[in-house]
C-alpha cells in the first residue's frame, strides 16, 4: 500500500505576513507619536535661545563691569516701558534702526559673535531683544521661542 505523501510546508502565508507588517506599523506609529521630534526640536531651540539669551546678558555686564558701568555699543540700549526693547544686531554692519553691541565683538573678549537665534531669518538681526529698565536693569529676551515659551533673562 502506497500512502500519499504529506507535503510539509514551511514558510508563512500572506495573511500572517500581512499581519506582522500591520503590527509594526502600528508600532512605529505609536513611538513617533509619543517621540514626536516636532516637539523635541522645538525645545531643543528652545535651549539654545536660553544659553544665547544669558551668554548675551553676561557679554554686557563684563564689558560694563571692564568700562567703568558704561553700557556696550554706540546705539543706546532702549528704556522699557515693556514692549519697546530694540533688536541686537549680528553685526557692526549695517544695524540702522537695530541696537549694535559691536563693542563686546570687536576685541573678542567678552564675546567672538552676538548669538544668532536659531531660526533667525533677519538680515542683520540676531532675533534677541534688549531693552534696560528706568533703574538700569538690563533685560535680554528671545521673543522668537517656541512652544508659548517666555525666554527672558534680566540682571
Amino acid at each position: 500500500m502506497n500512502s500519499p505523501q504529506k507535503r510539509s510546508r514551511k514558510g508563512f502565508t500572506l495573511l500572517e505576513v500581512l499581519l506582522v507588517i500591520a503590527i509594526i506599523a502600528i508600532l512605529a506609529a505609536i513611538v513617533i507619536v509619543a517621540i514626536n521630534p516636532t516637539k523635541q526640536l522645538a525645545e531643543s531651540r528652545n535651549a539654545q535661545r536660553r544659553s544665547d539669551v544669558t551668554t548675551i546678558l553676561n557679554a554686557v555686564y563684563q564689558y560694563a563691569i571692564d568700562n567703568d558701568g558704561d553700557l556696550p555699543g554706540p546705539t543706546t540700549i532702549p528704556t522699557v516701558p515693556p514692549g519697546t526693547a530694540g533688536d541686537i544686531c549680528q553685526t557692526s554692519g549695517s544695524c540702522v534702526g537695530i541696537v549694535d553691541l559691536s563693542d563686546i565683538t570687536t576685541s573678542e573678549t567678552y564675546l567672538v559673535s552676538i548669538p544668532v537665534d536659531p531660526q533667525a531669518a533677519g538680515a542683520n538681526d540676531s532675533e534677541y531683544d534688549i531693552s534696560q529698565s528706568a533703574n538700569g536693569r538690563i533685560t535680554i529676551s528671545a521673543p522668537s521661542a517656541e512652544l508659548s515659551a517666555i525666554i527672558s533673562v534680566t540682571r
